[in-house]
């Protein structure tokens, strides 16, 4: 298992759609590991392949606190079947985009048919804070991210504020 780089905006690949994988084998299970170990280095709760420049439909989830025990979960060629008319609402954060934090309102309910890291298919049903970061997650393999939820204008703000921040690695903010 390997710590792999966490791509973040404005990098175009974010914005690319993510490859159904046809074959699950060694290649699949290592590139899941990573995305667990990956995640869990940097204090996610979830993450898409493509947020680690691999343009597979790959999502890992864990929404379990720090006291709890690890509820690790992994999905495949994940499609969300259903959701429910009831919202939610949360500020999300997300590792491709530092330090932005944005209220999204989506559906509280989601029912999902995944691929799990045994090759098994499954439909499962997700509520509240699993259920919205699966779909921020499944939007990351779809090309979207939590900034295409804003204005442009504010938008583009962000992607230059991140942009600034990366050419000048020393600066700190106090």
């Amino acid at each position: 298992m390997s710590i792999r780089e966490i791509i973040t905006v404005p990098n175009e690949i974010l914005k690319e759609i993510s490859e159904p994988i046809e074959k699950f084998g060694i290649n699949e299970k290592k590139l899941i590991n990573d995305l667990f170990e990956t995640m869990y280095d940097s204090n996610g709760i979830g993450l898409a392949a493509v947020q680690v420049g691999i343009l597979k439909r790959v999502i890992v989830v864990d929404v379990s606190s720090k006291e709890e025990e690890k509820k690790p979960i992994c999905f495949v060629n994940p499609v969300i079947k259903k959701v429910s008319d009831e919202m939610s609402l949360y500020e999300e954060g997300c590792l491709s985009i530092p330090d932005t934090f944005i209220e999204i309102e989506r559906p509280k309910i989601c029912e999902v048919e995944y691929v799990d890291i045994n090759g098994k298919i499954k439909t499962q049903e997700f509520d509240g804070l699993l259920s919205t970061c699966v779909q921020h997650e499944i939007n990351h393999l779809d090309g979207k991210l939590i900034i295409d939820h804003l204005s442009k204008l504010k938008k583009d703000m962000i992607i230059k504020k991140i942009s600034k921040f990366k050419k000048n690695p020393d600066r700190i903010i106090v």
